[in-house]
Formats: structure tokens, C-alpha cells, sequence
């Protein structure tokens, strides 16, 4: 089915699939296979029944002088509970095949979106989004396509197959011979253009999700896109994925296609050697065959072709489902974030010398250390982090940062300033543990951040990034994303405090205005108000405050910056930033420059030394 994969990983590939049936819809499925096997049974029984009608009923009621129609009747009669019980099954069968294929893609889908949540940064940073969205959508669909149709007709095809072969050796055996010499030139056909086309399919899943991923990057970056009039180069490229598209699904689907023909030719192939074979065995009288045993051979020929095309139908489908699933699998199997912290983070409140965990908010935190005889010691969280001959790169051979060395003081500002790539992000993105670092050690009120869990360290942190990220939603809820349990009360206070609360206000339905495409009716500065507010009610006490002036004017950045002092207060911060005039204030400045700190004290002794910051200061020397 899969010639570029070994036969070992698509079995796998099947049986993790359906394991899926296995587990809750395990007696649905088995519910649906009886009732396939009851419209399989009954689809059969009328092709039986035509040797029946002929040679015990209409030839013997031909040469009667007297006919009784008595036994044609219920014989009819009988027929027609037969096929009422096939059709019910086929409605039963129909009807749960839906239930359990939406169930399962739920279940699928709600599978890959817990797992991505528990996959590093690592990860969205070498894979396009737009890809991974190819995984949730069409990847899914050929799932549902599956699930929901080709499975049901290739079970039923399987039973009619075998049903028929039953009948068909139980009428005739050397008939039976006819069909299997015909059945075994179709099945090496099948055999030969399944395999052709399986490695299309799976390349077509794989160009689907470059196709995917490029248009999602020119919807984000429609703008940039007409401000450098590279329309005609993204139809260009467009174009190019596309016909690699095209190419691969026309060579999956024109060789999978092609089954369909090739099945309706062999099939009349075998009815007429059935008819010439039958109709000479009849008249010598070989075998036993009759006038009915030949009518009801040839409908079951008939019988057996329908299975056959459905299966070469459905060939396409259940390889492309393969494929499909190939791709969430891998995305299931990605490693997920490594966590083996097991320090957490507590409300607490001071009894005596010592702090206590509390269930209520009580404004203050503390670390909670559990021991091996499992007694518990609590640290209260003061916000003191420090970094100790760090060193870290991303791709494991090169190094952005090379022995760094920091300590910020509870309640104090550090500040990085340093040209674009000379490390400034990396360091919150390590104290953070987005990334692990290579070598050295960071420290967070003394206690080493690989023992914290990594969620309660995050929940310690509150960060305002340079690039916005608004949630469709209202505005408060977009500011209660930083803590969901807030009231309507904190939210205003929290907007008040990063100086959004006016502009709010005037918005059509204030904190109830709904907002949608990442905020797209605001301002960039109202857009940073409201990151600042979510950071500000989340109360953390060490904030991150990566380039979050960068990209607005300088009169809205008076405004942010105001927001930005209030949530300042009483907190340990980091501040990275391309413009020194937010910086300046700072307890304690670090410039980096290729990795490296290479001068490091507050504004006035900075200048003083007349190094690197008094060149950015003086504007002898710019960031690039």
C-alpha cells in the first residue's frame, strides 16, 4: 500500500488507528460489524435464492397441470424477511458509522491539541503553522473519510467477498475455479497500481501542508506583501507549490482511479467465461449445474464484483488515510517538554519566623520544597535571579551566549541593550526555560530553576513581549487572560494602572467590546496597553519586558511607559530594549554583544567609561 515505507510502520500506522476503535466505541463498532454482516448475509441469500426460485418453484410449476402457488408464497414471503433485515442493519450500521467517526476524531483532535500545548517552543519554531494546521484539518478529514465510509464498505466487502466464495463453492466448484483464476489476475492489478499510487498520496498530504503553511504566511504578511509590491513573487512561489500539488494528487488519484475500469472489465471478462463454462457443463451434465445453478452463479459473480470495485474505490481513500495519519501521528510522537521539577509555587502567609501555605490569595508567594522523608520547607519568593556562567545555543554546535553572568536584586531593574542577535531574548527565554541551557546555572532566590516546575516558574513571570498576542473575546477577558479567576474590579484596576483604562472606556462597549483579529481595530500602543494590563493583573513578581516599545512612536511610548512604571513597582525586572530612553533608570545595565556581556553598570558609570554604551548614548555608534 505504502512501497516507501517498510510494511512494519504502516501495519503500526493501521493498528494505532484502530486502536481508537477499540477503546470506548468498542461496542458500537462490533454492533456495526454484525449489522454489515446481517446486509452482507442478506445481499447473498437473494442471489441463493434465484436457483431456489427456479429450479424448485417456476420450472416445476411450468410442467404442472394444477400449479399451487402456496409454496412460491412464503418462499417470497421469507425472501422478503431477509431483505427487510438487511436493510435494517445497513440503516443501523450507516447511522453509527457517523457517531463513532466524529467521536473518534474528536477524540483525535482533542489528543493533538493537549499534546502541542505540552510541546517546548522548540518545536513552533521549526515547523511551519501552517502545516501543523494542515495536520487539524485535511490530515483529519481523511481520517473522517475513512472512519465514516471506507471502512464500513471494506468490512462489507470483505464479508460479501468471503460469503460469496461460500455460496459459489457450495453451487459449483469447477464454476468456482473460473472465478478464482479471474479474481487473481484483478487482485495483482489492484496489488500493482495500489502501490503506485500510495507514495503519491503520501506526497500529497506533504505538498498540502507546504501549500497550507506558505498561504498562512502571506495572510499574516498581507501588508508587507503590497508595501514591497512582491505580489507577483508570492504568485510565483504560490504557483510553484501548487503545481507540485496538483502533480502529486494527479498521479495518486489517476492511477487509483484507473482501479475502477479495470475492475468493470474483468468482472464482464468473468461473466461471460461463467455463461460459456456454466452453459457447457449444463449440457453435458457435468457437475450437477442446472438452468438455476447457472442463473444464480452468474448474479453471484455479479454479487462479488460490486465488493470488488467498492475496495478498489476506497484503496485511494484508506492510503491517503494512512498518510494522513501518518503525519498526526507525528505530531503525537514529538517529545513533549521535559519536567522534572518538583519545587511548586504557593500563596503563603508569615506565621512567627516561618511562612505557611495558604488556600486564599494573600498577595504573598513562596516556594514550596519537598523532601524525602515528606516534610515540607517553604521559601518565601522574593525575586531574586541570578545567572552563573551561562552558556547556551540553539541548534547544539552554535553558541549564542557565552559565559554570562547576571544577578538582579529583588525589586531591582536590569536592563540588556545590544544589537539584534546579541543574545538579549535568549536570556529570557532561558529564564523562562523556553530552552535549557547548555552549561552554567540560573538560579532563582537561590534555588536552581531545573528543580522549580516549569509552570509554576512561568506563573512567577509575567512577561509584555514586543509583538501583541489578543485573543478574539472581549477586552476583559483578553485582560483576565493573565488570571482567570480575577473580578471585574481587579480588571479595571489592572487597566487603570497600565494607563488603558481611558481609551477603554471609549471603546463602543468598553470592557465588553468584542475584539477580533488580534485586536485588529486598535492601535499598536492600545494593543501594548492591554498586554501590559494582562501582565499587571496576573501580580507576578519578576516581569520580562522584551522590546515593548520597539515598534511604537514616541508620544505613545510616553503613554506605555507610564503603564509600564506602574507595573514596574516593587518587582524585579528585565528589560530589553533597542531604545535607551527606557533604560536608563535602571539599578543595573548589561551590554551584550555577540553573546557576551561585555560592560555592565548603570547609566552614569557606563557613560563615564566612555566604552560601547556612551558610543549608543551619544549616538557614535548605532544598534543594528
Amino acid at each position: 500500500m505504502m512501497p516507501h515505507k517498510k510494511p512494519k510502520d504502516a501495519m503500526k500506522t493501521v493498528g494505532r488507528l484502530f486502536s481508537y476503535l477499540r477503546g470506548r466505541y468498542r461496542l458500537q463498532f462490533g454492533l456495526v460489524l454484525v449489522c454489515i454482516l446481517l446486509s452482507t448475509a442478506a445481499g447473498i441469500a437473494a442471489s441463493l435464492f434465484l436457483q431456489v426460485l427456479i429450479d424448485d418453484h417456476i420450472l416445476p410449476l411450468q410442467a404442472a397441470a394444477d400449479p399451487d402457488f402456496g409454496g412460491l408464497g412464503r418462499a417470497m414471503t421469507a425472501m422478503g424477511g431477509i431483505y427487510l433485515a438487511g436493510v435494517l442493519g445497513a440503516y443501523v450500521y450507516s447511522r453509527l458509522t457517523v457517531v463513532i467517526a466524529q467521536g473518534v476524531l474528536k477524540e483525535v483532535r482533542d489528543k493533538m491539541f493537549a499534546h502541542m500545548q505540552a510541546l517546548p517552543v522548540r518545536y513552533f519554531d521549526t515547523h511551519a503553522s501552517g502545516d501543523i494546521m494542515s495536520r487539524y484539518t485535511n490530515d483529519t478529514d481523511t481520517l473522517r473519510q475513512m472512519f465514516a465510509h471506507s471502512l464500513p464498505q471494506l468490512f462489507s466487502s470483505v464479508f460479501t467477498i468471503v460469503g460469496v466464495f461460500a455460496a459459489m463453492a457450495a453451487t459449483s466448484l469447477p464454476l468456482t475455479g473460473v472465478v478464482l483464476g479471474t479474481m487473481g489476475v484483478l487482485l495483482l492489478v489492484m496489488k500493482k497500481v495500489a502501490g503506485l499510487s500510495g507514495k503519491h498520496f503520501v506526497r500529497q498530504q506533504e505538498s498540502l501542508g507546504k501549500a497550507n503553511g506558505y498561504i498562512e504566511e502571506m495572510i499574516n504578511g498581507q501588508k508587507v506583501v503590497k508595501v514591497f509590491c512582491h505580489e507577483e513573487e508570492a504568485k510565483a512561489r504560490f504557483d510553484a507549490l501548487n503545481e507540485e500539488l496538483c502533480d502529486n494528487a494527479t498521479q495518486a488519484n489517476r492511477l487509483a482511479n484507473s482501479l475502477m475500469p479495470l475492475v468493470g472489465s474483468i468482472g464482464n471478462l468473468q461473466y461471460v467465461l461463467i455463461a460459456i463454462a456454466g452453459g457447457a457443463l449444463a449440457v453435458r451434465g457435468v457437475g450437477g449445474v442446472t438452468l438455476g445453478a447457472i442463473a444464480s452463479f452468474l448474479q453471484l459473480s455479479r454479487t462479488l464484483g460490486m465488493p470488488v470495485s467498492h475496495v478498489s474505490q476506497q484503496v485511494s481513500s484508506v492510503v491517503m488515510a494512512i498518510a494522513g495519519a501518518e503525519r498526526i501521528f507525528n505530531l503525537l510522537d514529538e517529545p513533549v517538554e521535559a519536567d522534572e521539577g518538583q519545587v511548586t509555587l504557593v500563596h503563603a502567609r508569615r506565621e512567627g519566623d516561618a511562612w505557611t501555605e495558604a488556600k486564599e490569595r494573600t498577595g504573598n508567594w513562596a516556594w514550596k520544597h519537598p523532601r524525602r522523608d515528606g516534610t515540607v520547607t517553604y521559601t518565601r519568593l522574593a525575586g531574586e535571579v541570578s545567572l552563573h556562567d551561562v552558556d547556551f545555543s540553539y541548534d547544539g554546535e552554535k553558541k549564542v551566549l557565552h559565559n554570562v553572568s547576571l544577578h538582579a536584586l529583588p525589586g531591582r531593574k536590569v536592563a540588556f541593550v545590544g544589537a539584534t542577535g546579541a543574545g538579549k531574548t535568549t536570556i529570557a527565554n532561558l529564564i523562562n526555560r523556553f530552552y535549557d541551557i547548555a552549561d552554567g546555572k540560573i538560579r532563582y532566590d537561590g534555588i536552581n530553576i531545573n528543580k522549580i516546575k516549569k509552570s509554576d516558574l512561568r506563573r512567577s513571570l509575567g512577561i509584555v513581549l514586543q509583538d501583541t498576542n489578543l485573543f478574539t473575546g472581549t477586552v476583559r477577558e483578553n485582560i483576565r487572560y493573565g488570571r482567570l479567576e480575577a473580578t471585574d474590579a481587579e480588571v479595571e484596576r489592572a487597566a487603570k494602572r497600565a494607563n488603558a483604562h481611558s481609551f477603554i472606556s471609549m471603546l463602543p462597549q468598553g470592557y465588553d467590546t468584542v475584539l477580533t483579529g488580534d485586536g485588529a481595530g486598535l492601535s499598536q500602543g492600545q494593543r501594548q496597553l492591554l498586554s501590559i494590563a494582562r501582565a499587571e493583573i496576573a501580580d507576578a513578581p519578576v516581569m520580562i519586558l522584551d522590546e515593548a516599545t520597539s515598534s511604537i512612536d514616541t508620544r505613545t511610548e510616553a503613554i506605555v511607559q507610564k503603564g509600564m512604571d506602574a507595573l514596574m513597582q516593587g518587582r524585579t525586572v528585565f528589560v530589553i530594549a533597542h531604545r535607551l530612553s527606557t533604560v536608563h533608570n535602571s539599578d543595573v545595565i548589561l551590554v551584550l554583544e555577540q553573546g557576551r556581556v561585555i560592560e555592565e553598570g548603570t547609566h552614569q558609570e557606563l557613560v563615564r567609561k566612555k566604552g560601547r554604551y556612551h558610543q549608543l548614548y551619544t549616538g557614535a555608534f548605532e544598534l543594528e
